[in-house]
């Protein structure tokens, strides 16, 4: 066990809204052992930018962590030559080159289609009805699985994520998790021989076409899944939650004094969609006269950093004005977000623009409470909306 003071969360209210206790954390205990969690937590910006950059500290290797056991042995997973070597091959497909020629015209047909399906008018549960959706087509296109359907992908990574996730073993979302990689292979193996005669700019079509083992690009569709539905799905319908909220702000888009980037950025600082990543202790470590032995967990929770008081003044605050430079969202080490340009062109350059430009006047619907939740993972479960017709 590490030297680290120990720091007791409620589970289910950190779950529901982690930022006051993290914010609690940064001002008496930056770096805690959370008995609840049992894993020490860095909530600094500044521990969390150095700690990321220390693969042979803080390694990403972890044998006997969730995502391994049950999504298998990705490149997430790994660090130096062996992480690189599988981010070479993957890289390619999500570049920004690549974004920017073959994504973008794709993302944007797979919007417009979905808000054709839509009513004329609302109500609608905006999750549901267009950010669910429209990231999950998005990432069938990626990877190169278009033989499944939205509803599965959405399924089977929020299935993978609650796996792991699922710090206190719940046996039912274990097997959920089991379930959802099982239909992912399904998936894999009906495409694997389409890509193969036909290779093509996706990310099954890229690894296949390397030659790289079987078991590792299962995994990394895995893992491209896993983080690649939830963090647009949840930005989309999160910027939009926030900026019906925050009509003065909506305002400034729309006259083009800010780019919608600027307001996804921030939004990403503001609510983490992605709030955690874990690391396994390689070997003996002192930081901030706190001294950790091999093989400890920490988890890097990327959310308090992007709240920390000594980089981003007023950080409670939603401000598409703000210098959001200094955001963790994506990472920011070896391991920094290899689909952040396909996730910032789903969300700046596609969604936001084309949702508010072609629902008129979109607004919220008064009434319905809209619940967000998560800590490791944290997004909107539900996001009333109505518009004119």
């Amino acid at each position: 066990m590490s030297t680290a003071p120990r720091f007791d969360i409620d589970l289910p209210a950190f779950w529901s809204d982690p930022y006051p206790a993290l914010a609690e954390m940064r001002k008496k205990a930056p770096i805690a052992f959370v008995p609840q969690l049992n894993s020490t937590l860095f909530c600094s910006r500044d521990d969390i930018f150095i700690s990321e950059k220390q693969i042979d500290v803080f390694s990403s290797h972890q044998p006997e962590g969730l995502m391994n056991k049950l999504m298998g042995h990705n490149m997430m997973r790994k660090d130096g030559e062996a992480h690189m070597a599988e981010r070479t091959v993957f890289f390619p497909a999500v570049s920004p080159r690549a974004v920017k020629s073959h994504w973008i015209a794709q993302f944007q047909a797979h919007a417009d289609r979905i808000i054709n399906g839509l009513p004329a008018a609302g109500p609608v549960d905006f999750v549901q009805a267009f950010a669910l959706p429209f990231s999950a087509e998005c990432l069938k296109s990626i990877t190169g699985l278009t033989n499944m359907r939205f509803q599965d992908m959405n399924a089977w990574s929020q299935g993978m994520i609650d796996g792991i996730a699922n710090y206190v073993g719940d046996p039912a979302i274990e097997a959920r998790c089991h379930a959802a990689t099982a239909g992912i292979d399904a998936a894999i193996d009906d495409m694997a021989p389409v890509k193969r005669k036909t290779p093509d700019q996706s990310l099954l079509g890229v690894m296949l076409a390397s030659g790289m083992p079987m078991d590792s690009v299962r995994a990394n569709i895995k893992l491209a899944i896993s983080g690649g539905q939830n963090e647009p799905r949840d930005a989309i319908a999160g910027a939009v939650w926030a900026l019906l909220n925050y009509p003065d702000q909506l305002k400034r888009l729309r006259a083009g004094e800010v780019p919608w980037l600027q307001a996804f950025e921030e939004y990403a600082r503001w609510i983490s969609p992605i709030g955690m990543s874990p690391r396994r202790v390689a070997k003996r470590w002192t930081i901030r006269d706190i001294t950790f032995e091999p093989e400890e967990r920490v988890f890097l929770m990327f959310g308090s950093a992007n709240r920390d008081e000594k980089h981003f003044v007023n950080p409670e605050t939603f401000d598409i004005g703000r210098d959001a430079s200094k955001s963790v969202a994506f990472g920011a080490g070896p391991h920094f977000c290899a689909g952040a340009w396909a996730s910032r062109a789903m969300v700046a350059d596609v969604a936001l623009p084309t949702v508010f430009s072609r629902l008129k006047n979109l607004r919220l619907v008064n009434g319905e409470p809209v619940r967000i939740v998560g800590w490791a993972f944290r997004g909107l479960l539900n996001l009333p909306v109505t518009w004119d017709s």
